[in-house]
């Protein structure tokens, strides 16, 4: 089965790839880099050309509200409408979790836009929303830093590896589409401090964290219950200690 996967050179995209050439299927990682252009539409007819199933697994480069908007709504009439021609039987996108309950945000409501996009299409689909991925607390945590304290929201998250998201969304590329949404996160509730705190700890980073409920997360406040799962929700395996542990040992800070 040809699957074409969009953004296949990314964090996920090339974990997904990866599981789905080990199971024996010809799949194009597509990417500007490989001359597939979801924005300007170069190089899409020919890359869907014979596929059964589209993964959309690209992210805007910006992530100002405008830009952001722009980048999400063209990309995704161009992917759906050479999808369409091309007789895709099986559009999937990867999304957010909480998406619909933080639309105060410029780039929820452009992953919304997405979203609409997808389900008007007339093209079977899969969304999947997942919980923010552990590979990037460290980007979280410096967004909302001032000098040597990062203030952040002491809102629960439910981080999840990339490696248990690809997982997922290569065993979705295989399935039949659901029409819907499915969610999937992190093996564990963690308060976004306490992720920090254990970050900075196990990379000797002389930051400290402090919580401020108003801090803001991609442009809103959070609540406790803005970015985790609900009962129905697949679970990955990987937590963020045994991830952590995983990782390269960083340099002491100076």
């Amino acid at each position: 089965m040809k699957i074409v996967v969009i953004g296949g050179t990314g964090l996920i995209g090339s974990k997904t790839v990866e599981r789905l050439r080990n199971k024996g299927h010809d799949v194009l990682a597509a990417s500007p880099n490989s001359g597939v252009d979801t924005i300007t539409g170069k190089g899409l007819a020919e890359a869907l050309a014979g596929a059964e199933v589209v993964l959309d697994l690209a992210n805007s480069p910006s992530f100002e509200d405008k830009a952001v908007l722009e980048f999400f709504q063209t990309s995704g009439r161009n992917l759906l409408k050479a999808g369409a021609a091309a007789g895709v039987k099986h559009h999937i996108a990867l999304s957010i979790v909480g998406m619909e309950r933080l639309q105060d945000s410029g780039y929820m409501r452009a992953k919304m836009a997405q979203e609409e996009l997808i389900k008007t299409s007339g093209i079977p689909y899969t969304i999947v929303h997942s919980t923010q991925f552990h590979e990037f607390m460290a980007g979280i945590a410096q967004s909302n830093t001032v000098g040597q304290t990062a203030h952040l929201s002491p809102a629960y998250l439910q981080p999840i590896a990339s490696d248990d998201v690809a997982d997922v969304m290569a065993e979705v590329a295989l399935a039949l589409p659901v029409n819907g949404t499915i969610e999937i996160g992190g093996p564990e509730k963690i308060r976004l401090t306490d992720i920090v705190t254990r970050l900075f700890k196990a990379t000797n980073d002389p930051r400290q964290v402090v919580a401020d409920p108003h801090a803001r997360y991609f442009g809103v406040e959070l609540e406790d219950n803005s970015l985790v799962t609900g009962p129905k929700a697949r679970l990955g395996q990987i937590r963020f200690d045994d991830w952590l542990s995983r990782q390269p040992p960083q340099k002491k800070s100076a």
